[in-house]
């Protein structure tokens, strides 16, 4: 694939600015680096074939997250993620190994989509409530309501892990 010399900064400065939060995201949803490493690609190969048109950087920001959750949606549809039942070295580590930090980072990994989705992008990328409802394109309310089950859930989470 040849690159035009715009479409080529284009693409260089969005990956420089955007990559590492968007694997990450994908990390919290497919649980596997090199799950998360290919729809990164994928997502960064659509924005460079459809070249969209966007307002402004929160625009383009909000139209790659939504992407990414919608790859990594499909990804798991579709069964083409490898198999598997732990976030990379975190979860291959006994538990008592792990950091604080890990152990909730590995209990986040298992929450339902929905909720693991808005805690990562409000608390480890720590994007607004506002700004997760407008890249995701859901209500104030249904955020935060996501984000008040996804803690409850996480609580539940550890504490069983704890007891």
């Amino acid at each position: 694939m040849i690159l035009s010399h715009g479409k080529k900064n284009r693409l260089e400065a969005a990956y420089d600015k955007y990559a590492d939060m968007l694997f990450r995201l994908a990390l919290s949803h497919l649980q596997r680096r090199e799950d998360a490493e290919d729809a990164v690609q994928d997502v960064f190969m659509k924005y460079y074939s459809t070249s969209p048109h966007f307002d402004d950087d929160e625009h383009e920001r909000a139209w790659l997250v939504r992407v990414t959750v919608n790859r990594c949606h499909d990804l798991f549809r579709k069964g083409n993620i490898r198999d598997h039942a732990s976030l990379e070295d975190i979860l291959e580590m006994p538990s008592e190994e792990r950091t604080d930090a890990e152990n909730i980072l590995a209990t986040v990994g298992e929450l339902p989509e929905k909720y693991k989705t808005v805690i990562v992008l409000h608390y480890l990328e720590g994007f607004s409530v506002e700004e997760v409802s407008k890249m995701l394109k859901l209500s104030l309310s249904a955020v935060k309501m996501r984000l008040s089950r996804g803690r409850d859930l996480l609580k539940n989470l550890i504490n069983e892990e704890e007891g």
